[in-house]
């Protein structure tokens, strides 16, 4: 069996501007985060997260929460990269609580993964519109955090 490999693309950091609690749906517990500004940077791109992205954001009857985040990201030298994943964040009950409430939870208490995907104009950046990533993440009280790595 092959040995997945992956190498290290950026950390990127953003904010919630607005948190917006839309209630019980058929689907399950529905939050939109408005994002606000972030930044990013890595050994090859570095940038800023432009505000007006958006997390809605679905807690499932299992307590397993999955993202469906779109952004902008801005590359210092000025390209503009649309950002866009899902993925999974879970843990105990008390750990997904002490998340939401904002507490500053260590990331091995639980589980923060997403598949990021991209897509640019951009000749310098082309290739991001190629690979898939993974990004591994922690929730901070005020922002959320995600080292974000190619497979290979």
């Amino acid at each position: 069996m092959p040995e997945l490999k992956s190498e290290y693309l950026f950390t990127i950091t953003v904010g919630v501007a607005q948190f917006i609690d839309v209630g019980q749906t058929q689907f399950g517990t529905r939050h939109i985060d408005l994002l606000g500004p972030g930044s990013f940077e890595g050994p090859r791109l570095r940038g800023e997260v432009l505000a007006g992205g958006m997390d809605q954001k679905l807690v499932r009857s299992d307590g397993a929460m999955t993202p469906n985040v779109r952004m902008m990201l801005r590359t210092d030298d000025d390209a503009l990269i649309h950002m866009y994943y899902t993925g999974v964040r879970h843990g105990t009950p008390e750990v997904m609580q002490r998340i939401a409430d904002g507490e500053m939870v260590d990331p091995s208490e639980y589980y923060l993964r997403n598949a990021p995907f991209f897509e640019t104009a951009a000749r310098k950046y082309e290739w991001l519109n190629r690979i898939v990533s993974v990004g591994v993440g922690r929730r901070l009280p005020d922002k959320a955090l995600y080292d974000v790595f190619e497979i290979l």
